[in-house]
């Protein structure tokens, strides 16, 4: 026996917050932060905007919500790894991730609060200092130090212009450098190589941040044999 009711429409999934942020963070990926609007991310996921108010707040809210996904991807350190190697795992993980969503440093500086994923990953950093053995005062010292490289990246003041493509113009150029700036230019050849960096086209972005990470666990490895103390340290003078 035949029935004659029309079969019934497939069941959306219901919306929760999770797949927001996800598809936030694709989005952004994709087309860019200035693309992720309430309005193209309800059109992404096929929803009215009013519907995502009920996962995320604001805007804000959002971007918020999206850093945290990107810190989520930091792997944690192995349990048998020391205190060195575990904070340099977790900042090179850190810098794999960013890798991935371009766009992520930009969101994480604009943030004026902390949320508690990122507090989390804070903790975590501070607490592998503090089970090597390293003081309360030279664990703080050390975060500072390593600033913005616990997110996995680091600001150029000064990016290196790209030169022209023009061969001849080019050559003017890097002649016209070296006549006024010499050791800029002798230095400018003599690093390692990565067309696609981002400091410049004689640098190595990832070089040059595992570098710059070494340097500083290094030294507060030194700082950390010496039993150093802020309290005792020879502050500069001022005035």
């Amino acid at each position: 026996m035949s029935s004659d009711r029309a079969p019934r429409p497939a069941t959306r999934a219901r919306l929760n917050r999770p797949d927001v942020l996800r598809t936030a963070v694709a989005l952004a990926d994709r087309a860019g932060i200035d693309a992720v609007s309430m309005r193209n991310l309800a059109q992404e996921l096929g929803v009215v905007p009013m519907a995502l108010y009920k996962h995320v707040a604001n805007k804000e809210e959002l971007l918020d919500g999206m850093v945290d996904v990107v810190i989520g991807e930091i792997d944690p350190p192995p349990e048998d790894s020391g205190w060195k190697q575990a904070v340099r795992g977790r900042v090179l993980s850190a810098r794999q991730a960013l890798l991935h969503h371009p766009w992520a440093p930009q969101v994480i500086e604009s943030r004026s609060a902390a949320s508690p994923v990122v507090l989390d990953y804070m903790n975590s950093l501070i607490g592998t200092f503090r089970a090597g053995g390293l003081s309360a005062d030279l664990a703080h010292h050390a975060m500072h130090a390593l600033g913005s490289r616990m997110w996995g990246f680091t600001q150029e003041v000064f990016p290196t212009p790209s030169p022209p493509a023009d061969p001849a113009l080019r050559e003017a150029m890097l002649r016209d450098i070296a006549l006024r700036y010499p050791h800029i230019a002798e230095i400018a050849g003599a690093g390692a190589h990565d067309p696609g960096s981002a400091v410049g086209s004689t640098c190595d972005d990832q070089f040059e941040f595992e570098f710059a990470l070494d340097l500083l666990l290094d030294g507060i490895e030194r700082l950390h044999q010496r039993s150093w103390s802020s309290t005792r340290a020879e502050r500069p003078r001022t005035g």
